[in-house]
């Protein structure tokens, strides 16, 4: 069946939505070939598909490392197949499995101040660390940074690519994207291997990049920037949209105000961004397969009872569990995220407080 699936994306004049429509019209990918009542240059070409196309991608996911993905493949991420026009085919350069891991997209400006620098590789080192995936497009400036981010928190990240996955893009990006690989993570695009660079591309892979995560986080984006297709496309399917504020006086800063004015949420810290997707998280966390029970003392480590030690039943602050624990704000907050998961902790109006789970 993938080569029908492989065949369909080839076919000229066919995109995401176009191939959507000639499978529900004809019941699968196969059936759009063997049946087709099409006429005009579709007719004639699903009468003589591009099968040298198609063979070179078969032969290219033969490689180590590399995988084709198509619409109904079980690795095809889940996210993904929500948005209104889902890539037929995925090509996909590392772990596939990475796709379907919680995520949050991270874009902005491709010439971002050094505060914008520091803060997005804060920002996804932080997410990275408590076990959340930072998805970008492997571009200049705050892309790069929050992928570097990730790999700095020992986390994964996806890169999706508006070129083919064998074109690196830019080119400095090399060895970045080599990384990404190596740490578990992947490379992706709905383009052929061997694609260049085109302009029209990069909008495209904007909703993949938002279709793939939970929420997007812009950085720093000025009104013109591409970032704000990005976050437009992620409210458009329904997932979150975060903003970090800036001086007025910052160019940079304006996008995101823009954002947040249009009703993206505004973000002054990772875990701001955490406690708005905990819901999403328990609910993914719930949706997993049951696994047998472990014994409490297993559940959580010392430093997470430690803190937990310091919760009480009505809402402590943040700061306040820093100030009880002696543990640094980031470490807090990713046991925070860990102990509401595990159900110890809920997240309230003024903090955290403790559930009736013993540990």
């Amino acid at each position: 069946m993938l080569r029908y699936w492989l065949a369909l994306k080839h076919a000229p004049g066919v995109g995401p939505t176009r191939a959507a429509a000639l499978i529900e019209s004809y019941g699968s990918p196969r059936a759009v070939f063997e049946q087709s009542r099409e006429s005009g240059a579709l007719g004639a070409a699903l009468r003589d598909p591009d099968w040298a196309a198609v063979d070179a991608d078969l032969a290219w996911a033969a490689a180590d490392d590399c995988h084709l993905l198509c619409f109904d493949d079980p690795l095809y991420p889940t996210r993904l197949r929500d948005i209104a026009d889902p890539p037929p085919v995925l090509y996909v350069r590392g772990d596939p499995r990475v796709l379907d891991t919680p995520q949050v997209a991270m874009v902005g400006s491709r010439n971002p101040s050094p505060l914008g620098q520091e803060t997005a590789r804060a920002f996804a080192r932080h997410l990275a660390g408590v076990g959340l995936s930072v998805t970008s497009g492997l571009a200049l400036g705050i892309d790069a940074e929050a992928h570097q981010g990730a790999l700095d928190g020992g986390g994964g990240t996806v890169a999706v690519f508006g070129t083919g996955t064998d074109r690196i893009y830019p080119a400095r990006h090399r060895q970045l994207a080599h990384a990404i690989v190596d740490a578990g993570g992947a490379l992706v695009s709905e383009l052929s291997p061997d694609m260049p660079p085109r302009p029209a591309h990069f909008p495209r892979r904007n909703r993949i990049i938002s279709g793939l995560s939970l929420g997007t986080l812009v950085v720093e984006a000025a009104p013109r920037s591409g970032s704000l297709i990005t976050a437009r496309l992620a409210a458009e399917q329904g997932r979150e949209v975060f903003a970090i504020p800036g001086s007025i006086h910052n160019p940079l800063a304006r996008g995101c105000h823009r954002l947040i004015r249009e009703g993206a949420k505004l973000v002054e810290c990772a875990e701001d961004v955490l406690e708005e997707l905990a819901p999403q998280l328990l609910a993914l966390l719930e949706s997993l397969p049951a696994v047998a029970d472990k014994p409490a003392e297993n559940d959580i480590d010392a430093d997470q009872r430690r803190l937990l030690a310091c919760v009480d039943h009505n809402p402590v602050s943040v700061d306040m569990l820093v100030d009880r624990s002696g543990l640094t704000a980031d470490v807090v907050s990713s046991i925070l995220l860990h102990l509401e998961l595990q159900g110890y902790v809920v997240s309230a109006t003024g903090g955290y407080a403790r559930t009736a789970k013993r540990a």
